[in-house]
Order: structure tokens, then sequence, then C-alpha cells
């Protein structure tokens, strides 16, 4: 039986890219989460009122790869001490964000950035929410779906999204989908 974890960590064409590329992920959806409209449009994201975050929806298969390996390669693609921004996007529909699907989910997330805090991978705090998803998920307009494999060369794509599609493949070339 699949599961689903949904992830904010700066802007959504990044993490997309990257989950889409890993061994056990079934399915990525670009989407937001967290904020207080309902059905919010992309513009309305970006304008910040809405409380929205960028996430992804990733389905994905628990015998190939666990939630945790999800986490993993979530806090190693992204910086998750920075507060409502990832680089040059900055908003708080970039922040850090666990959204959880369970108990367990939230369990683990929480386990995660304690042992993240306690390896001192970052200089900073940890600054990664841990939110119940709840109904509050809503899918992004059709052209954000798959957006890195149909613009790489575009730039924001060239400069922002490949060098962490590169990142994941150098860092978990085990978790490469093959084919």
């Amino acid at each position: 039986m699949n599961e689903t974890a949904t992830l904010g960590g700066g802007c959504f064409w990044c993490l997309e890219a990257v989950y889409l590329g890993a061994e056990g992920v079934n399915a990525v959806e670009s989407g937001y989460a967290g904020g207080h409209a309902r059905h919010p449009s992309y513009e309305q994201v970006c304008d910040g009122d809405t409380g929205h975050a960028e996430v992804v929806k990733v389905d994905f298969d628990p015998a190939k790869i666990s939630y945790r390996e999800i986490l993993d390669i979530f806090f190693a693609i992204h910086d998750p001490t920075q507060v409502n921004r990832q680089g040059n996007d900055v908003g708080t529909q970039y922040r850090s964000v666990i959204f959880t699907h369970s108990d367990g989910q939230r369990e683990t997330a929480l386990q995660a950035i304690r042992e993240i805090g306690e390896q001192r991978i970052y200089d900073g705090k940890i600054v990664t929410e841990v939110l119940a998803l709840g109904d509050n998920y809503w899918a992004a307009e059709a052209y954000h779906q798959n957006y890195f494999a149909q613009h790489p060369n575009q730039g924001y794509c060239s400069f922002v999204v490949a060098p962490k599609v590169a990142k994941f493949r150098q860092k978990f070339a085990h978790r490469i989908k093959a084919g």
C-alpha cells in the first residue's frame, strides 16, 4: 500500500524534479498547503497573503523507500535553517515545512529534525515546521506539473533546479530510478 508525503522546501519545481527521479516514488504533484484560502492560485500564493507554502505531494511505495528516506532526501536538497526563504526565493511560500498525514509521520519527522540538529550538519538551527496536513492541500496549476522536465533550459531551472537534482543524484545514487 502506498503512502503520501507532503513537503515544502522552497520552490516546488526543485522538490518535484528530485523526487520524480527517486526509486520507490510513484508520482509527484506540485501544490499549495498550509494556508487559509481555498483553491489558491499561484499568483495569490506568491503575493504571500494566503499563508500557503509551495509543496510537493509525493506518492511512494514504503516497501521500496521509507518515509525516513524521503525525509533524508528532503533535508539534503534544501536548507532547513532559512526562515521563509530558500536562497533568492523569499516569502512564506518558500518556508521549510513537513505536512504530516499520520501520527507516525509526525514522530518520524520530529525525530529526523532532532537527529539532524544533534549532528550539526547545518550551522544554524533547524526551523522546519511539522504540521498536520488535514484537508489543506490544493494542486498547483497544470503548467507547474513536471516543470523541470518540460523547461530544462529555462534560466531558473538551469541555475536553481538542476544543481539540486545533481546534488540528489550524487548523494543518493543508490536511490535513482532505473531507466
